[in-house]
């Protein structure tokens, strides 16, 4: 059973900075493609990024993009989101989730493609 648990939400202004993480319980994390999403309150859930399991390609919503950053320690089976620049819009519970990547072809940006979900951290970004 693969769980997954975040941190680092919490409440900031408008401008600030939040470092969200992924603590991922697999034996070989690096085989496992990860990805963060968000849902805002009345709204769908929404992609924000990607990486693959060798970290060397990632993905991002044009929302977030220039202002983002996935990152992924495999040695510490932790992935991170690096969030500068944040807005108001950007209020949302932050979701991470992982698929293996044997599966071969992957659309990061589809949450049907993920088969792990973490629980969710709360990200508030006040103006």
């Amino acid at each position: 059973q693969v769980q997954l648990v975040e941190s680092g939400g919490g409440l900031v202004q408008a401008g600030g900075s939040l470092r969200l993480s992924c603590a991922a319980s697999v034996r070989t994390f690096s085989s496992y493609n990860m990805g963060w999403f968000r849902q805002a309150p009345g709204k769908e859930r929404e992609f924000v990024a990607a990486i693959r399991g060798s970290g060397v390609t990632s993905y991002y919503a044009d929302s977030v993009k220039g202002r983002f950053t996935i990152s992924r320690d495999n040695a510490k089976n932790t992935v991170y989101l690096q969030m500068n620049s944040l807005k108001p819009e950007d209020t949302a519970v932050y979701y991470c989730a992982c698929t293996n990547s044997a599966g071969g072809y992957w659309r990061p940006l589809s949450g049907y493609e993920y088969d792990y979900w973490g629980q969710g951290t709360q990200v508030t970004v006040s103006s």
